[in-house]
Parts: structure tokens; C-alpha cells; sequence
């Protein structure tokens, strides 16, 4: 834990030194932790990147106790970063026509982290909560993204995966689909092999929070064997939240 109480600010990166921060812990968490690789990450320089990072906006949380240390990260793409960069990032992965026809105003989440330190704590909520004020200001319709299961062993995720598919697979109107030679069925058990407990007990925490926001998830599962990593992807309209979602997301963002 930090040394001292942590004095948060959440904002754009304003800059490419701050965008190089952002690079610096994704390469700590992505590469150092959950050994990730990729064409454009810098060994030499501690930086994961990618051809993305020009055209997204990149959400910062900012200890400004710790020397305004970055902390924490949102990559953002809008559809003019998309434009831009020759599509979404979750494309690589996803077929998102059905996204993309509904005239919808979407935002795609990536790259999330938090510095090791900074986890449990408020700093996620923090981090939400700056996203949440981002999408409110543009008016976002549909958020979405891929998350993240460490490691590429399919059958060892089989139960967390068959319980999304059974239980938070996304209406038809969002269910964007695994695509190419790397995609994978979720339905990967029968109904009666499925233990609850131990499906969520191997769901990540910041899945989970999604799908407690109101998310849901696409069909079939993208095994990433760049970032050591079975990816699936979360949709959210946010005109569907319930009553008590829409406070959860006022609060806290779809982070």
C-alpha cells in the first residue's frame, strides 16, 4: 500500500510523457505480471504499446500524494479514434457488426490496470468514477471491451465460462461473436456439471464488476496467446440498467 493516503485526481492524459506513464504500468501489469508480449512493446524502455494507443484517449488516475504518480489506466476509443486507427482494437477478436449497424454511440474500454499497490483499495472507484463522468459528458450508449482470464488452458476455465455463457450472454441486439481461428465455444459443460461457487470463484473481480453494473457477454471466448490470456468481450447498454444499476453507475462508472 502506498505510504501515504493517496490524493486521486482522474483525468485524460494531456500529453505524450503521460501517455509514456500509461505505457509504463500497462508494461508492470500486462507484461511483468501476466507475461504479455506483443510487436510494439519496448522491452528496454519498460513501455507496452500498441498501433492503437495514437488514436485512443487514455484515462489516468493520479496519485498526487505519491509525485502525481499514474497509477491506474483506461485506454478509450471512441468511433473517430476507430476512424482513425483503422477500426476498434476489440475487432482483433470480435465480429462487432451488430454493434456497429445499431447507430448507437459506442465507446470501446481497454487496457485497464491498476498498480499493485493501488488495488482493494479506492482507487478503482475513483477510476470509475472519472469514467462514468467521461461518459456521461459524450453520452455514450454502449459500452464495451475485452476482459481478461489469465492463461490459455481453455478446459481449466471451463466452469467460469460455461456460467457466463448460461447466465450473462448478451440480448441479440448486442451479442457481438468470437471470430477466426482462436475463437472458442463458452459452452463448454452440460447444465448439471456447473458449480456456482466455483464458476465465480474463478471469475475475475473486475468481470464480475461489469456484469454487477449491468453487463453481459458475447458469445464465444478469444484465446490470446500474445498475453497469455482467454479473453471474452462485455457489452453494456446503459439505457438498461435497472434502478439500482443506474445508482451503481452514477457512482461508480462501467469501468
Amino acid at each position: 500500500m502506498p505510504l501515504t493516503e493517496p490524493d486521486f485526481e482522474v483525468r485524460l492524459a494531456q500529453d505524450d510523457a503521460e501517455i509514456r506513464a500509461a505505457q509504463r504500468l500497462r508494461y508492470r501489469v500486462f507484461v511483468d505480471e501476466l507475461g504479455g508480449d506483443g510487436a510494439l512493446v519496448d522491452h528496454a524502455a519498460g513501455l507496452e504499446s500498441d498501433e492503437f494507443d495514437a488514436a485512443a484517449k487514455h484515462l489516468l488516475l493520479i496519485d498526487k500524494a505519491a509525485g502525481d504518480a499514474v497509477v491506474g489506466v483506461y485506454r478509450l476509443m471512441d468511433a473517430a479514434g476507430a476512424r482513425q486507427a483503422g477500426g476498434y482494437y476489440s475487432e482483433e477478436e470480435y465480429d462487432l457488426t451488430v454493434l456497429r449497424r445499431g447507430g448507437r454511440r459506442l465507446l470501446e474500454l481497454g487496457r485497464s490496470c491498476l498498480h499493485p499497490d493501488y488495488r482493494g483499495g479506492a482507487g478503482m472507484f475513483h477510476l470509475w468514477t472519472g469514467l462514468a463522468a467521461l461518459v456521461a459528458e459524450t453520452g455514450t450508449d454502449i459500452l464495451f471491451g475485452t476482459a481478461s482470464f489469465h492463461g490459455t488452458d481453455v478446459q481449466a476455465l471451463a466452469q467460469p465460462l460455461t456460467f457466463l455463457h448460461r447466465n450473462h450472454l448478451a440480448p441479440p441486439d448486442l451479442r457481438v461473436a468470437a471470430r477466426g481461428a482462436d475463437a472458442v465455444s463458452l459452452d463448454l459443460l452440460p447444465p448439471e456439471a456447473v458449480d456456482r461457487r466455483t464458476a465465480l470463484l474463478q471469475i475475475p473481480a473486475l468481470i464480475k464488476a461489469y456484469l454487477r453494473l449491468g453487463g453481459a457477454i458475447g458469445s464465444g471466448a478469444w484465446v490470446d496467446r500474445q498475453f497469455n490470456t482467454i479473453d471474452v468481450c462485455l457489452v453494456m447498454d446503459t439505457a438498461r440498467l435497472n434502478q439500482r444499476q443506474s445508482r451503481l453507475y452514477a457512482r461508480a462508472g462501467a469501468g
